[in-house]
């Protein structure tokens, strides 16, 4: 996952430099960052669902949580400031249990069929949700479809805290409970296929701001819109028309 930048001082005075152990590796960082940032510092890749860049950490999904000597329990990485002398462990079995049955609970109330990092992460941690048996309490209801733009689903809804109903609540949902009604459809019809996409960036036309768009297109179609997070401009964020406004490119006369 690509991380933000590092943060600095106001005036440009750089930051005292913090030196911490991670998983047996000696790292250096600038002070402020957190422990989520040394990890990545030391080449260690650490898990999250509910964390981003570029918004405020809620510590919601508790999938980053590392051990800490000195600590009774276990750390949220993705807001834990580091210190200097830390000690953190990132694949202790203590660590490696927490976030099992923590993805092997959402597995079992919400749906995770439009969540690849989620899956993922199951798949990494061998959680399996189906051992708390059928009658597992869920979350299951149906489709919310109340606009032309995008559609709700709650059932895939694991309270990670990233959305505003902006827009940009599409580009930071971790698990499609929130998907452009492009997508939903093609999915309802067993036709969307990332195999056949291509993804094309483009400026976006409404304004002199200069956003990137990134185009997915399917058979010809664009599906849906987001915005690279590494972008200088947009950070991952676009407005209503950037992200929406590109469906009169399919109102073209197709016999043309």
């Amino acid at each position: 996952m690509i991380r933000g930048p590092v943060p600095t001082r106001p005036g440009g005075v750089a930051p005292r430099t913090l030196e911490l152990t991670v998983d047996e590796r000696a790292v250096a960082v600038p002070e402020g960052v957190t422990i989520l940032d040394a990890c990545t510092a030391a080449g260690v890749a650490t898990p999250t669902l509910c964390f981003l860049q570029t918004l405020t950490p809620v510590n919601a999904c508790r999938v980053c949580v590392v051990e800490l000597d000195g600590s009774r329990t276990l750390v949220p990485a993705c807001a834990r400031k580091a210190e200097s002398g830390m000690v953190v462990r990132t694949d202790s079995e203590r660590v490696r249990h927490s976030r099992k049955l923590v993805l092997e609970l959402l597995g079992s109330s919400v749906d995770l069929s439009t969540a690849p990092d989620a899956q993922r992460f199951c798949a990494q941690y061998a959680a399996d949700a189906t051992r708390f048996g059928p009658d597992a309490a869920t979350v299951a209801q149906p489709v919310k479809i109340d606009n032309n733009l995008y559609v709700r689903d709650y059932s895939k809804c694991i309270l990670c805290y990233k959305c505003v109903y902006c827009g940009n609540c599409i580009g930071v949902c971790p698990t499609g409970a929130l998907m452009f009604s492009s997508e939903h459809d093609l999915r309802e019809r067993g036709q969307w296929d990332e195999s056949r996409q291509t993804q094309a960036d483009t400026i976006c036309p409404y304004c002199g701001v200069g956003c990137t768009l990134r185009l997915h297109v399917q058979d010809d179609e664009i599906v849906k819109v987001t915005a690279p997070l590494e972008n200088d401009v947009t950070h991952g964020n676009l407005c209503v028309k950037g992200r929406f406004g590109t469906v009169y490119v399919q109102n073209r006369d197709k016999s043309e």
